[in-house]
Parts: structure tokens; sequence; C-alpha cells
């Protein structure tokens, strides 16, 4: 499964800056890499370490701007169409390194 997040946060104030400089480091801390501007990506196992990712990320986010996530399983991601531009081919952004203990 994969934890998508999507997020538009303000950057008019250097307040607003650090907010969302610190989010965007807390996520790929978390293990999140960007598929595109404002858009991250993340490998789970199951349904409940999505909902624990969420849960985690629901602590963290700024107070201002909008985030979202969706859940979607391996086959609905492999479905993902490129209307323009390459897929990157990174490890990383396979589950071919995921181990199910």
């Amino acid at each position: 499964m994969r934890v998508l997040v999507f997020f538009d946060l303000p950057t008019l104030t250097s307040d607003d800056r650090r907010n969302y400089r610190q989010f965007r480091k807390t996520l790929i801390d978390e293990g999140f890499l960007m598929l595109q501007y404002s858009v991250y990506m993340r490998v789970v196992v199951d349904k409940q370490s999505a909902k624990f990712t969420e849960d985690r990320l629901a602590k963290i986010v700024p107070d201002k701007g909008i985030v979202q996530t969706l859940t979607v399983t391996e086959k609905q991601y492999q479905g993902m169409r490129f209307l323009v531009g390459q897929p990157i081919e990174d490890v990383r952004n396979t589950d071919d390194r995921l181990v199910i203990i």
C-alpha cells in the first residue's frame, strides 16, 4: 500500500515558511518521497500502518493551509499513467525492498 500526502501551505510570512520547511523535512524524515511539488508518497505494509502514519502526520501538520492523505493499493498505484514525463525508476519508489516479518 502507499500513503500519498498532498499539501498546500502558505508561505507569506517567515513563520509560514518555517512551518512549511519543518513539515516537509518531517515528511522526508518519516520516509516519504517527493512525487511532485507538494505531493509525497510512502510505502506501508497494510491499512493499520497507513492509519498509524496518518495519525503521526496529524500531530505535526501546520495550523494553516491544506494537508490531505490518500491511501492506495500497489495495484492502484501501478495503474498511474504518465501523460507527460517519465517515471523515476528508483528502488526507493518501489516495494522491492519491503520485508514483512
